[in-house]
């Protein structure tokens, strides 16, 4: 009997000590090991998915976020288009009714980029959104994806970008057609944009297509094409942006890398169509390549487009800032757009003619000597406070980063 109670006592132990031992494998497994799948972005998304902290997923073709979906982006996450899908384009769109919340922090960014590390490795991000824009109809498609965007609701929210940082974007569809950084297309105000930079991308940096969004803390850096873009009857508040351009030496020819700073339209086929683009923005350091052959100039208004810009900083583009079409230029002579406390260190020019004599308005001058540290940290005494205005912070000095509060440090690239 004895021999038998220690037999069993035996049996006991070594079935515990195995299924201990199975237990704790299977669950080292489960904690360590995710689904391959589970790192994927492709297809379609029409419910909540998390993108947990840390993790690198693989963007395969063009992600859609539809209707009634969420993708959520917690802070150092890491998205890789990986361009497997041949003469495709890997892309993230938020269509209308979706949201995307990427909340990186400051020292946990959220990076979207390539695994082919050049611009036009693939195609950034796109948000479609409800709220006006001046297209007939008030509708339109977006460039990438045929989403629809446009509407009547102008506080409609996409939901948030914030410490995100967008990488090597500008895939060429065709030989006219390249995608932004980031498209925003007829995004409401309810959205929220702030801390996101564009970098290295071979179109624009950042494009808004009509609508009302506001967006905080942006950074362009060596966009080959526009560094900032409007058009469509974009009516949004921005301040503290920065425009980097490649600083690569001019060729011999004096051609550069990158065109306009910011390149502004109301609609390029129709200069009167309504609700006129009509931003106001201050705190701008615009730091151009010195392209001397066909890029030359800085802030081009045009096609219409009204604006109200304060408090900035223009260098490296022989021309600081041109107007043209004779609608763009009377909104300036009628009041309606105003440019104030802008120093440039060039000249500005007025393509149809106007006699606008922006170089005597308030705070205003040109053929400055204006110095940078790292690029683009430094500010210049003096300039409007705007802060009246909720949106605005109190920022009485022209240009967007002061030596003492380097906001871009620790999340950008360089």
């Amino acid at each position: 009997m004895k021999k038998n109670l220690l037999k069993l006592g035996f049996y006991a132990l070594t079935i515990f000590s195995i299924a201990t031992f199975v237990g704790c494998s299977d669950n080292d497994k489960n904690d360590d090991t995710p689904d391959p799948s589970e790192l994927e972005l492709k297809g379609t998304l029409t419910s909540d998915r998390t993108l947990k902290a840390g993790n690198t997923y693989s963007l395969i073709g063009g992600y859609q976020v539809k209707n009634g979906g969420r993708l959520i982006i917690e802070e150092g996450v890491t998205i890789k288009a990986t361009r497997t899908i041949d003469g495709q384009p890997d892309y993230i769109i938020i269509e209308q009714g979706g949201k995307i919340m990427a909340n990186g922090t400051k020292d946990k960014p959220i990076v979207m980029t390539s695994t082919q590390e050049t611009p036009g490795a693939w195609g950034g991000v796109h948000i479609c959104g409800k709220a006006p824009i001046n297209l007939t109809g008030g509708t339109g498609k977006s460039e990438i994806g045929d989403a629809p965007f446009g509407g009547t609701d102008p506080a409609d929210n996409s939901g948030v970008l914030r410490y995100v940082r967008l990488e090597y974007t500008g895939f060429a569809f065709s030989a006219t057609k390249e995608s932004n950084g980031l498209t925003m297309y007829g995004v409401g105000n309810g959205t929220t944009i702030e801390y996101v930079q564009t970098y290295k991308g071979a179109d624009d940096g950042f494009e808004w297509f009509g609508g009302t969004v506001n967006a905080k803390y942006l950074v362009s850096t060596a966009s080959e094409d526009d560094s900032f873009d409007w058009t469509d009857g974009w009516i949004g508040k921005g301040q503290f942006w920065v425009a980097y351009q490649d600083q690569t030496a001019p060729k011999a020819d004096g051609s550069a890398n990158g065109d306009c700073l910011i390149e502004a339209d109301n609609r390029e086929d129709n200069f009167k169509n309504t609700p006129v683009s009509y931003p106001t923005l201050a705190n701008l350091t615009l730091v151009g390549n010195n392209d001397t052959k066909d890029q030359k100039r800085g802030i081009r208004l045009r096609a219409g487009t009204q604006v109200k810009m304060y408090n900035v900083l223009v260098t490296g583009k022989p021309s600081s800032l041109t107007t043209a079409t004779a609608e763009t230029e009377q909104s300036f002579l009628d009041g309606k757009s105003i440019v104030e406390y802008l120093y440039a260190d060039k000249v500005f020019k007025y393509e149809n003619n106007g006699v606008l004599d922006l170089e005597s308005k308030t705070g205003n001058a040109i053929n400055q000597t204006i110095t940078f540290t790292n690029g683009y940290i430094g500010t210049v005494a003096g300039g409007k406070d705007l802060s009246s205005d909720s949106f605005f912070t109190k920022a009485e000095y022209k240009g967007a980063v002061p030596a003492n509060n380097d906001w871009t440090a620790g999340w950008t690239k360089r």
